[in-house]
């Protein structure tokens, strides 16, 4: 199964804001990023399924890009809970070196951990093997795309450091 992987565009957050789950505009209209998007996508992607996550900045984006995009909730970032919308510096410092020191199985307070959002972005990839899928674009997240490459290689030393910058087109798994 080959899927594209496609983070959303940027969205419209101050800079040095906790967002992950929290529901944010976009900074630009959606059409010229759906443009850039599209011509890093095969030609033939809109005969694919695909999914995106509920989050507006995501949704948006599928509108653009498909006929039909179908919605699946386990493709939402990591939900930060009561640090959502905080400025980061404005989050107790030993919460933030706890977290730090434990990125899979910390879980912020009203949150989740990354492992939890890791095990439902591998449950959707499993339900599509299940079902068959060959090829699916998927609308997602930096923190979903990263943990799924990351438990592709292993958990290797540093994957939470790799960066997927805004409108992000990758082919996952990614050739080695």
């Amino acid at each position: 199964m080959k899927l594209y992987l496609v983070r959303h565009p940027r969205p419209r957050v101050p800079p040095g804001i906790c967002y992950g789950r929290l529901d944010v505009p976009l900074a630009e209209p959606v059409p010229a990023a759906a443009r850039r998007i599209r011509a890093r996508l095969p030609p033939e992607f809109e005969t694919w399924p695909l999914w995106t996550s509920p989050s507006g900045r995501c949704l948006e984006l599928a509108a653009a890009l498909h006929h039909a995009p179908r919605v699946d909730a386990r493709l939402q970032e990591i939900d930060f809970g009561g640090w959502e919308n905080r400025a980061w510096d404005s989050i107790d410092r030993a919460a933030l070196d706890a977290w730090a020191a434990r990125l899979l199985d910390f879980t912020p307070p009203g949150g989740e951990c990354a492992r939890a959002a890791l095990a439902r972005a591998l449950a959707f990839v499993h339900e599509l093997e299940q079902d068959r899928v060959r090829r699916a674009v998927c609308i997602t997240h930096a923190g979903i795309i990263r943990l799924l490459c990351a438990a592709r290689q292993g958990m290797p030393e540093g994957w939470s450091a790799r960066a997927f910058p805004y409108e992000t087109v990758l082919q996952w798994p990614e050739e080695r």
